[in-house]
């Protein structure tokens, strides 16, 4: 029996909502507005009491799968390791495919963001990288690579 029906959303905890919501519209998603929530229906789902967040639903252009940024203000946030390696367990990367590759590594870098390692092929189908965005996020950003 198959329980999925299919893919909803990806949600990533941040201290600085703004920031990371500007960095990943700078990519190219739409961002919905800003909504907190809170009561008996987050504390339940989360497990803990008095719990208030805000949120921001962000989508690619046309649709399909969306990313959820959550900024807990109660409880206080514990603190992540934004320099976590590629191969520390846990959710590591979030992955895009973009139209131009070098453009959107470039549009990171001038505002802050570097690359992980470096800009590498694969099998001639995809040329790939990993982008650390606000937070130590890793962003895996691919180009198809047109033959």
């Amino acid at each position: 029996m198959t329980f999925i029906r299919r893919f909803d959303h990806v949600g990533i905890t941040v201290a600085d909502l703004d920031a990371a919501t500007a960095f990943f519209v700078g990519l190219g998603l739409e961002a919905d507005r800003k909504m907190a929530v809170e009561g008996e229906f987050l504390d339940t789902v989360v497990g803990m009491s008095n719990a208030r967040t805000e949120i921001v639903m962000l989508r690619p252009p046309g649709g399909g799968t969306t990313l959820e940024l959550s900024s807990f203000t109660r409880p206080d946030h514990l603190p992540g390791s934004p320099a976590a390696p590629a191969n520390e367990l846990g959710l590591r990367n979030i992955a895009f495919e973009v139209h131009d590759l070098h453009a959107a590594v470039d549009h990171a870098a001038v505002n802050g963001y570097g690359l992980v390692g470096g800009i590498s092929a694969y099998e001639g189908v995809w040329r790939m990288a990993y982008v650390r965005g606000p937070e130590g996020i890793i962003v895996s950003l691919a180009e198809r690579i047109e033959k």
